[in-house]
């Protein structure tokens, strides 16, 4: 049956068991992304692969993502979005599959480029979100639904890390392939029909995606700020990993589990930046998010010249601060080209978390080289550049807005 969504949005927007249920969606679907992170070891170890070799596979998943953000996430703009999302959660669940069963590395390294395409399924939902949303709680619903997302990554971690210290790495993919049948079923159920209105051809409008980039600016300003954070935010828990496998601290999977999770708090920031945002407070949110991502990675320098408890305490804080700082950066974010027009919002969002996830993959790359070549040093230099140029372009915009008033 077609639900009208603008008569949705009226009034207070979708029900508390409808937003529920959009990010336990979201969390199950991006943890996917996320699964092979601190399992790099074990998979390496088992297809004969050096561990810089290894480093392929994470770069694959982001970068199947960004592929899919780019190429799939606008559909949402052009085709029925329930279809639409049904389809992609069923491939990512095929895609799941073989990974694990992959009988060589390159069978699943091809299978991480596939999950990485198919998990966009989870930004397919969120610009039905804010369609569902009225204009004066979208950063709020939009924020909640955020903390579902944000679980969802960072609980992937240390669960993946759990089953396959367990049973085995192959486990964590059927595992994940069983939950993901669970969101099929559970969006078959939830979702509303939203067919778009339009008058493009596909080419037409992956074309249109070029255009946008170029002559939008809040979205070229934001998808650069969160370029730059979310880098520095997968940097961080990718090589942390494994800085803390190696000695001094010789993390087993229990206490790597542990540390993986501590940084869950930082979750709980999303409805505050999504409320602040809907007051008119995004300059606050945003330099604010900029200067907990900063003051993460000053720790992990301080962590990395400490020692023992004093030096996981400090790595353990400075992961609740990334979280914190990037969630309400990306909160901020979405709630910015979320206020443009209503008939491009699935391709602002698809273009704003392509360059987001961009960076990811590149933080992703540079894990193995940083903790090579400095450890918590180079991690920390990295991390600290990366924050200060999101600071000095934030900076930028602020004054050129000013002058323009």
């Amino acid at each position: 049956m077609f639900v009208p969504v603008e008569d949705s949005a009226r009034d207070q927007g979708p029900g508390g068991w409808l937003i529920l249920a959009f990010a336990i969606a979201c969390g199950i679907t991006v943890a996917n992304i996320y699964y092979a992170q601190p399992l790099v070891g074990p998979i390496s170890k088992s297809f004969g692969l050096d561990l810089s070799n290894a480093g392929v596979m994470l770069t694959m998943v982001m970068f199947g993502y960004v592929i899919g953000l780019l190429f799939l996430a606008p559909l949402g703009d052009l085709v029925e979005n329930k279809t639409l999302i049904l389809i992609t959660l069923g491939a990512l669940i095929v895609s799941l599959l073989i990974a694990a069963v992959a009988p060589t590395a390159t069978v699943f390294i091809i299978s991480t480029l596939l999950v990485g395409l198919t998990a966009v399924g989870t930004q397919m939902i969120l610009p039905v979100v804010a369609h569902l949303a009225p204009e004066r709680r979208r950063g709020q619903i939009v924020g909640t639904v955020m903390i579902g997302l944000l679980f969802g990554i960072l609980l992937s971690r240390p669960l993946a890390t759990m089953v396959a210290g367990s049973f085995g790495w192959r486990a964590v993919f059927v595992m994940s392939a069983v939950l993901m049948s669970g969101v099929l079923v559970l969006m078959m159920i939830a979702l509303p029909r939203r067919t778009p209105e339009h008058s493009l051809t596909y080419p037409t409008l992956i074309r249109s995606l070029w255009k946008l980039m170029l002559t939008t600016r809040v979205l070229q300003q934001r998808s650069a700020y969160q370029c730059l954070l979310y880098g520095s935010f997968s940097l961080f828990w990718t090589a942390m990993p494994l800085v803390l496998d190696q000695p001094p601290f010789s993390f087993g999977h229990l206490a790597m589990s542990a540390f993986l999770l501590s940084g869950a708090g930082g979750a709980m920031v999303a409805p505050l930046a999504g409320r602040l945002a809907d007051r008119g407070r995004g300059d606050l949110v945003t330099v604010t998010a900029m200067l907990l991502v900063l003051a993460s990675f000053v720790l992990t320098w301080i962590g990395g010249h400490s020692g023992g408890a004093t030096a996981v305490t400090l790595f353990v804080i400075a992961g609740i601060l990334i979280d914190a700082g990037t969630q309400g950066n990306v909160v901020a974010g979405q709630r910015a080209i979320y206020a443009l027009a209503g008939d491009v919002r699935s391709r602002l969002n698809a273009l704003f978390l392509a360059c987001a996830f961009f960076g990811g993959a590149i933080g992703s790359g540079f894990s193995g080289y940083a903790v090579a070549a400095g450890g918590t040093t180079m991690i920390a230099l990295i991390g600290i550049g990366a924050s200060l140029l999101a600071l000095a372009l934030f900076g930028l915009e602020v004054a050129s807005r000013k002058a323009s008033a």
